[in-house]
């Protein structure tokens, strides 16, 4: 084994990036981060049992992001929500955020399809109760097409390379036209892209301290709807020295309990 599955753990782990960017942002509603669920502390023995057989990897990250895109074509027009998120910590002390929302509605002249009846309903009401990775698609008409897709892209930096640059643009983005809403927003718990349609159904992907998701819900017929998530994870090698005591350090952990003059 070999370093990679830790980093990509705490990398992806909303919790972490999320912390960092509620201590980074002014303003921003402070929530302390929840314990990363699934995980379990092992007790002496069996940390014993695994001496020898894990090597931790000699990278930190340095840099970890995100993008999500919404897009939602129907008879009225399209709908699109693309939100880029990075941050920065190379200085854990003083992460650097970029957040950069977009939203865009282009309007058809045809009126929007006739709001559906009480047999169309859907309800995704039990995905609050849901942490970690979610992914959501539920349909009451006919014709329609929806695709949820997220990938997670680990990468080393080239030496000298610099992690992308950007700054916040603004904390949200919002339209609406025709009873259609896109929103993009960024706050203490989550980052968010939203599209909307009075009567039809909702398109949405989050990423925050309890997990991400990616949800389409779809209450008429001939609709096109679509989800992409990427995290994008970069790392960079530890200086020489901090190699060196890492090392040393791993090999005094090793040792404890051995027998004397082992």
């Amino acid at each position: 084994m070999n370093g990679t599955p830790v980093f990509l753990l705490r990398a992806c782990g909303a919790g972490l990036a999320f912390g960092m960017l509620a201590a980074a942002l002014p303003g921003m509603a402070q929530e302390t981060p929840r314990p990363a669920r699934g995980l379990t502390e092992l007790s002496d023995a069996e940390l014993g049992a695994m001496r020898g057989r894990y090597t931790v990897g000699v990278d930190q990250v340095a840099w970890f992001g995100v993008t999500m895109v919404s897009r939602w074509v129907t008879q009225a027009g399209q709908l699109q929500a693309r939100v880029h998120m990075g941050v920065d910590v190379r200085d854990p002390r003083q992460p650097q955020v970029t957040f950069q929302p977009h939203v865009s509605i282009t309007a058809a002249d045809a009126p929007l399809p006739p709001a559906s009846s009480g047999q169309r309903t859907v309800d995704a009401a039990g995905l609050a109760n849901v942490n970690g990775m979610v992914q959501s698609v539920q349909v009451a008409g006919d014709g329609n097409v929806a695709a949820n897709q997220a990938d997670v892209r680990v990468r080393r930096l080239a030496a000298g390379e610099a992690p992308p640059a950007g700054g916040v643009q603004a904390l949200s983005a919002q339209q609406s036209v025709d009873g259609m809403q896109a929103t993009a927003t960024l706050d203490g718990q989550a980052a968010r892209v939203l599209l909307q349609i009075d009567g039809q159904g909702a398109v949405q992907q989050w990423i925050g301290t309890s997990g991400m998701g990616q949800s389409i819900q779809l209450a008429a017929d001939g609709q096109a709807a679509s989800n992409w998530m990427e995290l994008d994870v970069a790392r960079q090698p530890l200086p020489g020295r901090s190699i060196v005591g890492q090392n040393v350090a791993q090999a005094i952990a090793l040792s404890r309990g051995l027998p004397a003059g082992y």
